[in-house]
């Protein structure tokens, strides 16, 4: 009977290690025990210059979901598997979770793709110095004073006839100077 399995895998290297294992199972004629193997990630929204770009986050870096049948062929198989330090459990020993767990975090993983993603992250932090690209202010440089993560705006102060003058701007319209 397939229960689900948490590898512990080099942080960065999960879709390597599910791959990995994936095409070992194939190899070894025991893909019909290895049942399905997941990096749960996100879709998130960041700024980079300028430009709103998406971009996948992993909800447990350095976790991998399996659904196994647990033999000794199995275990050497992912144990053996590149990139792989073990399985989640107590001495080394793989401890499966429930079908509940699992369900939750896969569904978790399934709800953050239906919902629409608040979440932004921008490559300036408060204090930076950045260039303003389009508005009346383009081509200005300035300081970022504030990040407003709810609007999605940023107050940049930005120097006018020698004065300091606040102003606030989208995220995509600025970006940070090198």
């Amino acid at each position: 009977m397939a229960r689900w399995y948490i590898i512990h895998a080099y942080s960065g290297f999960e879709n390597k290690v599910r791959d990995s294992v994936l095409a070992e199972a194939e190899r070894m004629g025991l893909s019909q025990l290895v049942e399905a193997v997941e990096v749960p990630v996100e879709t998130v929204t960041e700024v980079k210059r300028g430009k709103k770009v998406q971009a996948e986050r992993k909800f447990f870096p350095g976790y991998v979901l399996a659904k196994l049948t647990m033999t000794d062929d199995v275990y050497h198989l992912v144990k053996n598997t590149p990139k792989v330090t073990g399985f989640l459990g107590s001495m080394g020993k793989p401890q499966a979770i429930s079908e509940a767990e699992a369900a939750r975090i896969l569904n978790s993983k399934e709800e953050a793709a239906a919902r629409p993603k608040t979440e932004i992250r921008v490559d300036y932090e408060i204090g930076d110095q950045v260039k303003v690209l389009e508005g009346p202010f383009a081509s200005f440089n300035g300081i970022v004073e504030e990040l407003d993560f709810d609007k999605a705006r940023v107050k940049v102060s930005v120097s006018i006839f020698g004065r300091a003058t606040p102003v606030e701007l989208d995220f995509e319209q600025v970006e940070r100077m090198k």
